[in-house]
């Protein structure tokens, strides 16, 4: 057996939480918000996220008892690998890469559209290099995407510990402004801007179908158990939380939304390709614009919350692949001073800082393409959960999911639904050709690679070794 490299414990309770929800919350809810209420109504957008809370909270209590069970980085790899082998572990890794690759990529675009909102045309644009898919790559874009890039990937260097309080000042500061907003909105506002309550039927499933990219992200806690340095029970625990958290803040930020400004008010922002719907309507109920730009620094906040949580995913990920003997050795090594999988966090960051290249325009593709691999990681570790209570109903299990069987088959359901949001046949918003080329692109070059590793001496080691790779001395079963 060749020496296991093994992440550094270093991350507790309150760094857990802040990675999942940070992750979860991202910039999506300031863009947003106003458009799920004129869509769904007050109401309507609040019962679809609280239905859509449901939703999510069934494929996180799946989670909730796999990653305290198996508390190793790579959390959806380790899982697949553990109920149905190594081909499905690798297909199952392989698409979680997807998911966070796609939107740590888009993350850098984000930031400078933010700053574009916050300064407003201040910032010079150092000139216009060349179009994408209609969008502009102007000099300050690339300058703030790539520099933001080169940053958050320095920070994840330096180890999970640095991270983690990026992330939870980071995530506090966002909080903040989020709390502050909705409080605004409770006193300064009127219940008679509350309207409409409902809307229609198709308002409600415009609403529906956002909701499962804003839940994204509380899948990174799996990724970094094997540096949680806390109980064991306590890591289901935080999950379910964070999942509620999560939930709880969009639908208090509905609330801020329809409390703060009357509705032609709300629908003229909405109307605004320029405006920021929750900012704008924080500074209509202050009224002043500078209430506005707060707003938008706290947002931005989840910006850099959402960027670093993905960066860790996608990094343990590799790291995990690599130290299994499914991607080459080297994304498979640790800093001895950091504890960070260095070579596994450059080869992210080079892909953020090269990804505003594309424009904001083409990055849509990736976020979309992203989403659709996320679901089907959610459908592979659902389904492991299920096959894990049936094959090995003996493991440890410090955080036992009551009634499972109910729980991992709504849960296989609820990864279905959500993944039939992106087949034309069943959806108003399917991917479109171009993303459906992106997802089978990567699909095809993972099966290169597939082929490739496997013919290699890397490829070809023992069953008895991988396992020992994947899973150390204390879960291995042989």
């Amino acid at each position: 057996m060749s020496q296991r490299q093994e992440l550094q414990k270093s991350l507790n309770m309150k760094d857990v939480l802040a990675l999942a929800f940070g992750t979860m919350i991202g910039w999506g809810w300031i863009m947003l918000a106003g458009s799920w209420v004129a869509n769904g109504g007050v109401l309507g957008a609040i019962l679809a996220f609280a239905l859509g809370g449901v939703m999510a909270l069934f494929v996180g209590m799946t989670y909730a008892e796999l990653t305290p069970m198996l508390p190793l980085s790579g959390g959806e790899l380790v899982f697949s690998y553990r109920a149905m082998g190594y081909n499905a572990s690798w297909f199952t890794g392989w698409m979680i890469t997807l998911a966070y690759l796609g939107v740590a990529a888009w993350e850098g675009p984000a930031l400078a559209n933010a700053l574009g909102f916050l300064f407003g045309g201040v910032l010079p644009d150092l000139g216009t290099l060349y179009t994408v898919q209609g969008s502009d790559v102007t000099g300050m874009f690339l300058l703030i995407g790539c520099i933001g890039a080169v940053v958050m990937t320095f920070i994840n260097y330096k180890g999970a510990k640095a991270s983690a309080v990026f992330q939870t000042t980071a995530t506090v500061a966002m909080a903040i402004g989020g709390i502050a907003f909705f409080c605004c909105g409770a006193i300064k506002g009127d219940l008679s801007n509350m309207v409409p309550a409902f809307t229609d039927g198709k308002g409600f499933v415009a609403v529906i179908l956002a909701v499962p990219a804003m839940f994204v992200g509380f899948d990174v806690i799996p990724q970094a158990a094997e540096e949680m340095n806390i109980p064991l029970g306590k890591i289901g625990k935080v999950m379910i939380i964070a999942i509620g958290m999560a939930a709880a803040w969009y639908m208090i930020m509905i609330l801020g939304v329809a409390l703060s400004a009357p509705l032609d008010v709300r629908d003229g922002f909405n109307a605004d390709p320029d405006a920021v719907p929750v900012a704008n309507c924080f500074a209509y109920a202050l009224g002043h614009p500078v209430f506005g730009k707060l707003m938008i620094i706290a947002a931005m906040c989840g910006i850099l919350t959402s960027w670093n949580g993905f960066i860790v995913g996608a990094s343990r990920v590799i790291f995990s692949m690599a130290r299994a003997h499914m991607l080459p050795g080297i994304f498979g090594k640790v800093h001895p001073k950091y504890g960070s999988p260095t070579a596994a966090v450059l080869l992210v960051g080079i892909i953020t800082v090269l990804s505003p290249l594309l424009g904001k325009s083409a990055l849509v593709w990736f976020v979309d393409a992203a989403a659709f691999g996320t679901v089907i990681a959610y459908f592979m570790v659902s389904l492991s959960f299920c096959v894990l209570r049936k094959k090995e109903p003996e493991l440890d299990r410090p955080f036992k999911v009551k009634s499972g069987g109910f729980v991992g088959f709504m849960a296989v359901l609820v990864a279905l639904f959500f993944a039939s949001l992106y087949i034309p046949l069943y959806s108003p918003t399917p991917l479109t050709p171009i993303e459906w080329a992106l997802v089978g692109g990567w699909f095809l070059l993972g099966v290169i690679l597939f082929i490739a590793n496997k013919c290699s001496a890397n490829g070809k080691a023992s069953k008895e070794e991988v396992e020992y790779q994947m899973f150390g001395d204390k879960y291995k079963r042989f």
